[in-house]
Order: structure tokens, then sequence, then C-alpha cells
């Protein structure tokens, strides 16, 4: 079976932005989203809104872009307008990777739709367990053959990408323990999880033919891998980022996976081999940054080095800081640093809980003021 990589211009990129609605009084999530989506009119081009799985759910998608700061603009605007049409139904947004006390039983499938119906089907109590939302970011390449090497390089930074954004301390009212709680929520999926490490675009296409074959998927965006190509639209799609709450932390996540997915398509470029870990260090990277977020101890290397993700991100941005300024996201690159210094989103949930109580519902009052005001409650 060949799969076609579309053309596309080199390191432009776009997001994609999952945001849940709630009850403005209880800060229950609320089933507005296809109100929302009428209210809003249907759009078929870049920059958009659209559901997903649940009735909560909305999805906002920037066009795509050169620059980081441009996409992000198309998320902030759109999410504008969204809070204008949310505010008379007493509905407010949040982003965060999961919702710290709903019930996920409580929640509805979005109608009419044949996939998401397959799927519940399929997947059945763990499907409708999945309650979490995400950020997504597609960058472009511009040649197939360098797909698979930098998407293996790639996956030497999840730890990074999930610390940075981890954002789903707890679980149906339960502190869960664990900075990400999605990021295994979502891989019990059987297509979702990490990507297989192929060395060639024919063991791609023969792992897509396979499961077509035995009706595993019927398209290939059912590969909900942390990390993908995506050939539709000439990308490579990085989806470990938990839900976020500010359009700024957004921006560091997106200026980070642009950055890196350049210095690695220089190295191509070069002849040189981007460098790559085993599989089973992979798998534990990210078990390792969804229990211990910013504090997790992360394998660095193939012979098993060891290193404090913040201290590895500490040295990192420096490194990548010419790439970024020669792709104009100089300083969006640079608010990685903030997340840091400051703290990601789970660290700011637990701080509020327990300056509040154990309120979980205090937590979402402030992820609701953090997406509204476009700035972290350091």
């Amino acid at each position: 079976m060949a799969i076609e990589f579309a053309p596309s211009e080199r390191s432009r990129l776009g997001v994609e932005w999952e945001i849940a609605c709630v009850d403005r009084r209880s800060g229950e999530l609320s089933p507005a989203a296809p109100e929302l989506l009428s209210r809003l009119g249907a759009a078929s081009t870049f920059p958009h809104v659209t559901n997903e799985l649940l009735t909560n759910t909305i999805e906002i998608v920037s066009a795509p872009h050169h620059r980081v700061r441009d996409a992000v603009a198309d998320l902030t605007r759109l999410v504008e307008r969204v809070q204008r049409f949310a505010e008379p139904m007493g509905v407010d947004l949040i982003s965060s990777g999961t919702h710290p006390f709903s019930q996920w039983f409580q929640q509805q499938v979005t109608p009419g739709k044949p996939r998401y119906d397959t799927l519940i089907d399929r997947t059945r109590w763990w499907g409708r367990q999945m309650m979490i939302w995400g950020v997504h970011v597609h960058v472009a390449v511009e040649d197939r053959r360098k797909v698979l090497p930098i998407i293996d390089g790639l996956l030497t930074y999840l730890p990074h990408f999930q610390a940075l954004s981890a954002s789903s301390p707890f679980w149906s009212g339960e502190n869960t323990g664990y900075a990400s709680n999605r990021a295994l929520m979502f891989q019990q999926l059987p297509t979702a999880g990490l990507p297989p490490q192929f060395t060639e675009w024919a063991e791609y296409e023969r792992l897509v033919a396979d499961l077509l074959h035995i009706g595993v998927i019927e398209e290939l965006n059912e590969l909900r891998w942390d990390i993908r190509p995506s050939p539709k639209w000439g990308t490579i799609e990085v989806r470990t980022f938990d839900g976020i709450p500010t359009a700024g932390e957004i921006a560091a996540v997106a200026a980070l996976t642009q950055c890196l997915v350049e210095h690695f398509s220089r190295e191509l470029d070069a002849g040189r081999a981007v460098p790559t870990m085993q599989p089973w260090f992979v798998r534990e990277n990210k078990w390792r940054s969804a229990r211990y977020g910013m504090e997790a101890i992360i394998i660095r290397n193939a012979d098993g080095d060891e290193r404090l993700v913040t201290k590895d991100l500490e040295e990192l941005l420096p490194f990548l800081a010419p790439i970024a300024e020669s792709l104009g996201c100089g300083a969006e690159l640079a608010r990685v640093q903030d997340i840091v210094d400051r703290g990601a989103s789970y660290q700011r949930q637990l701080r509020v809980a327990a300056a509040s109580d154990g309120s979980l519902k205090a937590v979402v009052s402030s992820l609701v003021r953090e997406l509204r005001d476009g700035q972290p409650l350091y």
C-alpha cells in the first residue's frame, strides 16, 4: 500500500487546541459544544472551530503559518470569539489534560459521527473513559525521507514535551499522584500510545496496510500515536501534550517542537544521523515524565545516561536559540524557561488545591481564569 506524503513548506506549523466547556456555577463539564458550534456557524477553511469526541469539547485549529506567533494569534482570536458566545450560555472554557472532578459516565458522545460511534463500540469502557484533552502541533517536512528519522529523534524529547505540558494530576475527584494521568489513560486505546520506530517508509506502509486489512483501522488518522506522520498535510504531528491552559504556554511548546524538527532536518541535510534510543528507554521516559513531570529523571541517550528533565531543558534552550531566531520564534522558545522556573500546569493545580482546603472547584476556577486572561496563575 503506497502512502503519499503531501508536498509542504519546510518547518511551517499549525496547532490544534482542545478546550472543554464547563458550567459557570458548578464547574462541572457541560455538553455545550453542539450549541456553541451552531452559534458560531460552520467553517471549512483554516482557522476554524470544530467538534470532538465528547459534546463537552471544542477544538480550535490554526491555519498553517511559518511563525509560531501567527498560529497562536489564530488560536487567541478564535478563543475570544467562542468566549463571546459562551458567556450568555453560562459556559466557561478550560484546557487541561483532564477535568479535576467530573465523571466520565456522565459525558455524552458527539452524535452523528460514525467514526466516534465505531471507536466507542470497539473500545467500550476504555473508550468512554477518554475524558481527556490535548494540544497537537504539526510541523511540515519537505522530504518524506526525513519523516521517520525526525520522529525517532523527537521521541528522545517526548519526556520534555510531556513534563512541560503536564496538566492532569486529578481524575474523577482523586489526586492520582501523576503529573499527566492523561498520558497513561490515552494509551489504553489500541491504536494510541508510542509509535513503532521504523527505518523505512515501506515498513510504515506495510503496517498501515495490515491494520486496514484486519479492520483495526478504517482510516489512516485512526492511528492516534503520540507522534505520528500526517501524510495528508505533509507534516509530523506531535500529540504528546496535555491540554494547555494558556496561549503563551502553547507558543512555548510549539516553538520547542518547531525548533527540534528544524534541528533534526538540518542534521539530515548535513549527512549526520539523528540520535535515537531503544524503544524500552522511550517507554520508560514516557512513564517517568507522566509520573513525575518536571521532577522526572529521564534517560538521555542510548547509553542510558540520566538527567533531571529541567536541567536538560536549561541546556537545550541555548542550543536551539539560533534556530529559533532563524524561524522567528526566539521569544516564544524563551517562554519554555518560564515554565521551568515557575511551574507547569499540574504544579499550579496542586498548589491551588492545597491552598483551598482541597477544593477541586477552586482548581477549575483557576483554569478558567488562566485561559480567559491568557496568563498562568503563578
